[in-house]
Order: structure tokens, then sequence, then C-alpha cells
């Protein structure tokens, strides 16, 4: 057997785990890791920019269930594919970041190197599950058996791999074989019996289910059934549920009528969720007296007299609980689903003005796109709306930068979400602002003819946080902008791109843009259609 590189060995050992996907751009020092992608066993991606590298990473785990890889340079390549790897982390997205870095100094100061820091480690460590540097050339694959254990057997999260710069071009005697991956926790008997004990004698239960559920829309949805109680959902749960469930209430963790429900309820059980700021937005909500908690994560778990913690599989623990129940009976069955249906008649109900505006832009997206489309929406009010009410019917149709709420994340992810399955179109809802942060990705989309449609909401502002100063009465600094012709911009990046000139037409040009087959920028501007 002829020997190879250590670079080459571990492109060959991420080809053995199934990565069919890297995005990264290549610089002087990294090149050494693309001697192995010759072979093309692996696709090669590549940004403009390993910030949005990083989100393509995010939205292909997101939309395939595998992990993102990225290769990254050392230095401003790993600084920069931080916001990416932090938003990751806060939504529990596996992605595999691999860079070269400097030969360690012993006294840990800069010495004027190429792309030199002090600790790649260090910068990476708060926004990953692992980050590690691998000293010699055998300790590469014992650092990518470790990833893979925490991406199938934890809660999935970033991480980050170094390798000096003299260790990616040795030579290693023999190919790397992947390691049979540890399986996550399971829970005990016991602990399921305890859970079954405490639903028994609940008389208002109500589940709320998250994105650890989303692997396991059937077991799930037998478990609603089987407990006969309204389901809420967080962002990241959202579609798990589908639209038309009659035990759906919603994802609208922040609406009152949806908090609501958690507050009369004598008992939640929290399955694949955290439930972070982030989904409620309130830190005073007040939670039933008793409560269930199923989590691959330790720390996700509450501690609690009245709560029963169990650190296990949640899909597993599901499909196990409904074994244990029996079904509801018929005349409990009528009562909750009307229970739940007033619940989602509230829905309009709290609107404010502006969101009734985006209500009807989302209608407009509910009748005209195609039903195999992914949304993946950018921090913009428009989609702050969406989140909540935009109606999914399969989990993970809508994806969302929720934890880390970053800009500049839906286009470059939306374009890894249709890398994972290209028969599948995209639609990328983004403001003028966020959109600014990675447009220049718009040219791999073009080079790549992806089937990608933006809908640009335009309001010639940082508007949420420009409303946010006028209700503090702070004068606005900052929140305004002159932006460029996006038309323009978009043919220019060889993007088919036209001005949606009312609601009535949006739909029409909503269907136009998807027949297309090719990138599409849609631009709206807010002002027009109020």
């Amino acid at each position: 057997m002829t020997s190879m590189t250590a670079g080459e060995a571990l492109v060959d050992l991420l080809s053995a785990y199934g990565v069919d996907t890297v995005f990264g751009i290549p610089g002087t020092h990294s090149i050494e890791l693309y001697r192995g992608l010759q072979s093309k066993k692996i696709r090669h991606i590549s940004p403009r920019h390993e910030q949005g590298g990083g989100f393509m990473a995010d939205g292909y785990a997101r939309a395939s269930g595998k992990p993102g890889v990225c290769f990254v340079i050392t230095g401003p390549g790993v600084t920069n594919i931080t916001t990416p790897m932090g938003e990751a982390y806060m939504d529990s997205v596996p992605m595999l970041v691999i860079s070269p870095v400097n030969d360690p100094d012993p006294d840990e100061i800069n010495r004027g190197r190429l792309h030199e820091i002090t600790s790649q480690e260090k910068v990476t460590r708060p926004i990953s599950a692992l980050t590690v540097t691998a000293a010699t050339a055998s300790e590469i694959p014992e650092a990518v058996h470790a990833a893979f254990d925490i991406f199938n057997g934890q809660r999935p999260r970033p991480v980050h791999i170094n390798i000096p710069l003299s260790v990616i071009p040795e030579l290693v005697p023999s190919p790397w074989l992947p390691k049979s991956e540890n399986g996550p926790a399971t829970a005990s008997d016991t602990e399921v019996k305890q859970a079954l004990n405490i639903i028994n004698k609940a008389t208002s239960p109500c589940l709320i289910i998250g994105g650890g559920t989303t692997s396991g829309r059937q077991q799930i949805i037998e478990l609603a059934e089987k407990l006969c109680c309204p389901v809420l959902s967080t962002v990241a749960g959202r579609g798990v549920i589908p639209k038309n469930h009659p035990l759906g209430v919603g994802a609208q963790l922040r609406a009152s009528y949806v908090q609501h429900v958690l507050q009369n309820s004598d008992l939640g059980i929290f399955i694949g969720t955290e439930f972070s700021q982030t989904d409620h937005w309130n830190d005073d909500l007040a939670l039933p007296a008793k409560q269930i908690w199923v989590n691959l994560d330790p720390h996700a778990l509450k501690k609690s007299k009245l709560c029963l913690s169990i650190l296990a599989d949640c899909i597993d623990f599901s499909k196990r609980l409904a074994l244990s129940l029996p079904s509801a009976e018929h005349s409990k069955i009528e009562m909750i689903h009307a229970k739940c249906a007033d619940y989602r008649m509230q829905q309009q109900t709290e609107l404010t003005p502006k969101e009734r505006l985006h209500w009807e832009v989302l209608e407009a997206i509910t009748q005209f796109v195609p039903e195999n489309v992914t949304i993946v929406s950018d921090m913009t009010q428009l989609a702050y709306t969406a989140v909540g009410f935009l109606p999914m019917n399969r989990p993970n149709q809508w994806l969302h930068p929720t934890g880390y709420g970053t800009l500049g994340y839906a286009l470059p992810a939306a374009i890894g979400v249709v890398l994972s399955n290209e028969a599948n179109p995209a639609l990328v809802v983004v403001g003028d602002a966020g959109f600014q942060y990675t447009f220049a990705e718009m040219t791999l989309a073009a080079e790549l003819n992806l089937n990608i449609v933006i809908l640009l909401w335009n309001n010639n502002a940082l508007k949420q946080i420009q409303d946010d100063m006028d209700n503090a009465h702070i004068d606005r600094i900052g929140v305004t902008q002159k932006n460029p012709d996006f038309v323009a911009l978009a043919k220019a990046c060889h993007w088919q791109a036209w001005e949606v000139q009312s609601l009535e037409a949006l739909g029409i040009d909503l269907e136009h843009a998807f027949a297309n087959s090719s990138p599409v920028l849609l631009k709206v501007d807010e002002p027009l259609l109020r």
C-alpha cells in the first residue's frame, strides 16, 4: 500500500463517515487538505467568505441531518467562521470545522508568523462541543471519531479540529477507518414508568416539543395523540406536528394565548427543548407546577422536586411512553380538539397593524410557493411574524437563526439546503440590512444554478432596532442606510430580479420565480405594500 499524507487520509476518513460535501476557501496554509480532494470522493463548495461557508454548512446540516463540514485557513479563516459556529452551537446543529494551525509556540506569544494568533482553541472553545488540536498525525482520526460520537450520541453542536501545519503533510502508513459511533443514552424502564405515573395523575397536561424531536415526527405525533393534550412547539420544533393537526396550538410561544396554555396546565412535558429565552421572550413566564424534561443535554434538564428530568434520546423515550399509554376516550378527544381550535382562533386577535401586513405576505407564500420548498429566514421583522404564524407541514421546513440571532444567515444557509437535495428549492426571507452581510454568495448560487428565490423585505433600515430606539425614546442613530439598487445588483450577479408592485402581484411573482428553476430575487418595498 502506497503511503498517503495525513491530509489525504483525513479526507478518506471523512468520506468513510458519509461526508459528501465540504465548504471551504483554499489558502496558503490549507492546500495540503485539498490534496485528498483530488479524488473527488467529496464535493467541494467554494463560498465567497468563510462566514457564508459556515452558514452553508449549517443549512446543509439542518436539511440533511448530516454534519456540515468546513475547511478553513489558519487565523482569519477561523475567526471568520466563529459567527456561524455560534449560531450552530445555540441551535444544536452538527458542524465540523477543520483548520490548520501554526505549530505551537512554547511561550504562547505571537512571533509574526502568517495568520498567527496565540490560541485558536481558545477562540472556538465557547462555541464548540469540542475544540482540539491533533498534535500528531495519529491523533487526527481520534479527533474525528470524537466528533462523530458527539454528532450521533449527544446534543449536536460544532466541533473544531486544529491540525498543525507540520502535521498535515506527514506520511501515514495506512488508511484510517471509521469506528462504530456511540448511540445516544436511552431512558431506563424505571424512568419511563415514573413519567407514566406523573402523567396518569395530571388532569390538564401540555406537550412542548423542540428541535430534538425533528427526527422522530411519527413517534411524537403518536405520543401527542395518546396524551390527547395541546402541543406547543419551539421554533426549532416547527412542523413536527403538521399544520392541520387538531392538537397543534402553534410555535408562537411569546404570544399570550400560547403562554395561557402553559399557565393553565398542571403538567408540562418538555421534550427535546431547553425552552430558551429566544423562544418565549418572557423571563417571568409561569410554567406548570409539575414538569417532565427529556433531553440529551444535561444542562437543559431542570433540577427541582417537582421536575422529573431524564437524560435520554427523545425519540426512543416518546415511542416507549406512547406504547405505555392507553388511547384517549372519544369524548376527551372531542373536548381537547375543540379547546385547541379555540386557541388557534386567537392567533389573529393579537396581531399589530405591522403584523397584519406581514400576515398578508405570508398568505401569499402559503398559497404560491411549491410544497417541497424549504424557507430560510434572516433576522427581519417579516420573519419574526412568520416564525410563529406561517404554517409548517414537516420538520425543518423553515430554518431560522433563533438562538444566536445573527444577521446574514438566510442566503448562504439556503444554498446549503439546496445542495443537500437539489430537487427541492429554497425561499429566502431576508431584510435589506441582513442581506448585505452575505449577498456576495449570490455569485456562488448563480455559478451552481441553484433554484433559490429571495424575497427581499426592504425598508431601508435596521427597522426592528429603529422601532426599539423609538420606543425607548432614543434618537435614531445608525439605523437608516442608503441601499444599493438591489435589482441591478442581483442582475450583476447573474440572477433574474424584479420589483414586486403590490400585494396582489406577490403571489404570481412567487409562482413565476420558482418556475424559472434558477436564482431569482424579488424586491418588496414595505412602504409600497402599506
